[in-house]
């Protein structure tokens, strides 16, 4: 009766065990559901069109594709198109203005109205007494001229291009930090989709154990040596094993359909991941090594320093808006009656403006420029801590994955070997199926930990390059643990 409860104790203890595993293996590499309406980095704007073939991918074509057709970097591009057309409106006002003009019209003129009248024409001497005027005459006159103009100096006008002209930059510099999100987020995509496909593998491989296993106890059972307590357990395992490899398979697809949807490959497309999880210790650097790359080379930080400079001279052009303006303008044509003996005529004039009172919108303009200047002050001392916040954050992150990678290694070794000598042992006949059963679970939670660490090592240096500013042309090297020592260490 005794052995009976034991028994029965140790049968609780697997299940239990083996009912843990599953759930684990979901914490590899969870689904992220994003939508493009709320993230514009989870959409892409096209797709290419699906084929019967399976279609290899590799971790730069994933970039490429998401660097051609993702959402939000085609809306940072047209964003500088913007910030390129306003560079040219306001350069429009300084540029020399020539129109060409013709008129041809019929008009009526009353000439009494200007104070000529028959008793006028009496006093001209020498005209015939005959002559006879139409005081109200219609005639077709026909014009045609060349009209000019241009600014020849507006301070405040050249102050409003140079700052339109910067604030291109900023958009060139807000492009190239989306291109580095991109670089992130499809990287972090891949990575995801390959840490769920190495967890599989690690499933199926699990299931073709259970299943030597599950046929050795039926055999034992069948030949009286074992009890059916074995073939039971073992059946659970091999069942529960299943269930997990189902779970992990459907992981694995809406992975891959996530990476689709950020890189514009339709979800109907079948994909064959050709890179296998990048594992490369990287070298730590210095606090103020990074920082000092940081500021080099991260986009949004340029884009800070572009901004302040703007609104600086949108400040400018603010002050300057007090002083004298001078343009010059005129034209040079012909006219005439239709018909008749045309004429040259012609203007030339120049205009000095002089702003006398314009008091509200001169202060108004003036206080606005100053409390923008201000805020993107503010907001520079605040992004310069939080740089430095970022990459204290990486380089802890990118040290403590290294050696969990580390543990996660040895945990697995350790793992596999228990599992192939309670295998062994089984096998012989020394002991039941239970040891075999608590090592499997032991392994497929090691084998979780070990995928788990290993994407989350990578992410980590993937992180560093994006703080840094430097992703997107040196993802590559990150991932191979090159920069900045070249130091590799595979396991």
């Amino acid at each position: 009766m005794k052995v009976g409860k034991s028994r029965l104790l140790a049968y609780a203890i697997a299940l239990a065990a083996i009912a843990r595993n599953p759930a684990q293996a979901q914490t590899i590499a969870p689904t992220v559901n994003q939508s493009s309406a709320s993230n514009s980095y989870y959409g892409s704007v096209t797709a290419l069109a699906p084929t019967g073939d399976v279609m290899p991918l590799t971790l730069d074509d994933a970039i490429r594709l998401g660097l051609e057709n993702n959402l939000a970097l085609t809306l940072s591009r047209d964003q500088q198109q913007t910030a390129s057309g306003k560079r040219l409106q306001s350069l429009n006002p300084l540029l020399p203005n020539v129109t060409l003009e013709g008129q041809n019209g019929v008009h009526q003129l009353n000439l009494a109205a200007q104070g000529f009248s028959s008793g006028l024409l009496s006093q001209i001497p020498n005209l015939p007494t005959n002559l006879k005027i139409d005081l109200v005459p219609v005639v077709t006159v026909t014009s045609g001229q060349a009209n000019f103009s241009q600014t020849l100096f507006n301070l405040s006008a050249i102050d409003r291009y140079k700052a339109a002209k910067v604030g291109e930059s900023v958009a060139f510099y807000n492009m190239q930090s989306s291109r580095g999100l991109v670089v992130l987020n499809v990287a972090t995509a891949y990575l995801r989709a390959l840490s769920a496909g190495t967890q599989l593998d690690y499933a199926r491989a699990l299931l073709k154990t259970d299943e030597v296993v599950l046929n050795q106890s039926i055999a034992e059972h069948q030949a009286g040596t074992v009890a059916r307590l074995d073939e039971l357990r073992a059946r659970v395992q091999y069942q529960t094993q299943q269930q997990t490899v189902i779970a992990d398979e459907n992981d694995f697809e809406k992975n891959k359909i996530a990476l689709e949807r950020e890189i514009g490959i339709p979800a109907g497309q079948e994909i064959q991941l050709t890179d296998t999880s990048p594992y490369a210790e990287l070298e730590a650097t210095s606090i103020e090594q990074a920082r000092q790359e940081a500021y080099a080379s991260r986009q949004d930080y340029q884009s800070m320093l572009q901004q302040i400079r703007q609104s600086q001279l949108s400040l400018g052009a603010a002050k300057h808006e007090r002083l004298p303006t001078l343009s010059f303008s005129g034209f040079y044509g012909v006219q005439g009656v239709t018909g008749e003996i045309y004429h040259g005529v012609f203007a030339a004039q120049g205009q000095l403006q002089v702003p006398l009172f314009h008091e509200a919108k001169f202060r108004g303009d003036r206080e606005t420029a100053d409390a923008q200047l201000a805020s993107l002050n503010f907001q520079m001392t605040d992004l310069r801590q939080r740089i430095d916040q970022q990459l204290r954050d990486s380089l802890l992150d990118v040290a403590s994955q290294s050696l969990l990678v580390k543990v996660a290694r040895s945990n697995l070794d350790l793992a596999t070997t228990e599992l192939d000598q309670s295998t062994q042992r089984f096998r012989a006949g020394i002991d039941d199926n239970l040891p075999v059963v608590q090592a499997q679970s032991t392994l497929a939670q090691a084998q979780t930990q070990y995928v788990d660490t290993v994407y989350q090592y990578n992410q980590a240096k993937l992180g560093l390059a994006r703080n840094l500013g430097i992703i997107d042309t040196q993802y590559q090297a990150y991932l191979k643990g090159t920069p900045p020592s070249g130091k590799t260490n595979l396991p």
